[in-house]
């Protein structure tokens, strides 16, 4: 039978307020649609997850995971696109448990964002079940060490890991046969920013000090996070004169590292406030000069070709991306637009350029968005790796 439906499974409503996590799945999401495609958005909930905006425990009906999801799903014209199983998938809000049946199994296939759909019977029902690894290194190393079988169930496995198999990337392959992608934006959602007004505007990015997942030993080698990155470029302001700033989730307990920055002239301010919600997360981006992209050491350390979904948002606002290389220059053109650098030094030269001829850079990292990230070449492209 024929059909143009695809099912996307990720994990929206276990983060509200969390902008730039949002966009990673309506980049998909919106991608597809524009395409032609009925999409169908598959998210979980559980009870001891439900919390209000002070982050105490409440019902679903009053947390804020619930409402924000519903926000997000309405602002988007998603209305009728989703559902969100809730309590293990006793109750749903969104489509019905049976129509949700019934839409994964005539659907085309189901993307299971880093595996987060673990319910069985929706599972078993899709045509087909591809695995999304959008956090590579960790999934394939846990699995190589017998840690956890990460890919098991599904069929395809899909990963923004360019350079996985190469001879000088270490991220384990687990005898899968990986489909490379590059990650989706959706060009008509990230207009061209308007000039820069104000010759103070900062550098800025936004994102998390530790994140999710602990640091991985494998084969004699420790895989890091940003934290032990980002302490590498502490003086990057100091030695450039430029203003940094950051939108960072960083724990009290780490103070020490939240001063270090400070003390080196990084501008900190929380994510709440600059990435809350999808709209405020965009104009963050588009009110900034260009992005320092610190990347985490798994992604460094195993020159893995991974750019971040964030950074493609900068490019396809007409912001220039100073990115640690993270082995890109075998995926993207880099030089104008997008400057890589592996030392705060070559950091430091990096952001003078930029600032030497600023709409230079601007216009080419709108058209490295256009040429490499436009959703629909994406998609279409992966679309037909897949065989859909």
């Amino acid at each position: 039978m024929h059909t143009t439906s695809i099912v996307i499974a990720g994990s929206l409503a276990q983060k509200p307020g969390r902008g730039g996590h949002t966009w990673v799945f309506l980049q998909y999401i919106l991608g597809f649609k524009k395409l032609g495609w009925d999409v169908l958005f598959l998210d979980r909930l559980e009870p001891a997850m439900c919390i209000d905006e002070t982050g105490a425990r409440v019902p679903i009906e009053r947390s804020w995971n619930l409402h924000y999801f519903l926000d997000v799903m309405r602002a988007f014209g998603l209305s009728d696109h989703y559902a969100l199983l809730y309590d293990e998938g006793a109750a749903t809000f969104g489509l019905s448990r049976p129509d949700v049946l019934e839409r994964v199994k005539t659907s085309a296939a189901l993307i299971n964002v880093m595996g987060f759909l673990k319910d069985e019977e929706i599972l078993a029902t899709a045509p087909r079940r591809v695995f999304l690894d959008i956090d590579p290194g960790f999934g394939q190393m846990w699995q190589a060490l017998g840690q956890h079988e990460t890919f098991r169930g599904h069929d395809a496995h899909v990963t923004i890991a360019e350079n996985i198999g190469k001879r000088d990337c270490p991220i384990p392959t687990c005898g899968l046969s990986w489909i490379t992608t590059k990650q989706p934006v959706v060009i008509d959602e990230w207009p061209i920013a308007s000039a820069l007004g104000k010759p103070e505007t900062p550098i800025t990015s936004v994102g998390s000090w530790r994140g999710a997942f602990g640091p991985v030993a494998y084969q004699g080698t420790t895989y890091g996070l940003r934290a032990h990155e980002f302490r590498r470029f502490a003086a990057l302001p100091a030695l450039t004169g430029s203003r940094f700033e950051v939108a960072l989730d960083i724990h009290p307990a780490d103070a020490k590292d939240a001063s270090l920055l400070s003390d080196h002239g990084w501008r900190l301010v929380t994510p709440r406030r600059a990435a809350g919600d999808p709209w405020r997360y965009r104009s963050y981006i588009r009110g900034s000069a260009a992005e320092v992209m610190i990347a985490k050491g798994m992604y460094v350390q195993t020159r893995s070709g991974w750019f971040s979904d964030r950074s493609i948002c900068y490019l396809a606002s007409g912001r220039p991306v100073l990115a640690q290389d993270t082995g890109l220059c075998d995926a993207l053109p880099t030089g104008e637009g997008l400057l890589t650098f592996t030392t705060v030094e070559e950091a430091a030269e990096a952001t003078r350029a930029i600032g030497r001829d600023y709409m230079r850079h601007a216009r080419a990292a709108r058209r490295l968005a256009e040429d490499y990230f436009d959703s629909s070449k994406v998609l279409s492209s992966l679309i037909q790796k897949l065989d859909l």
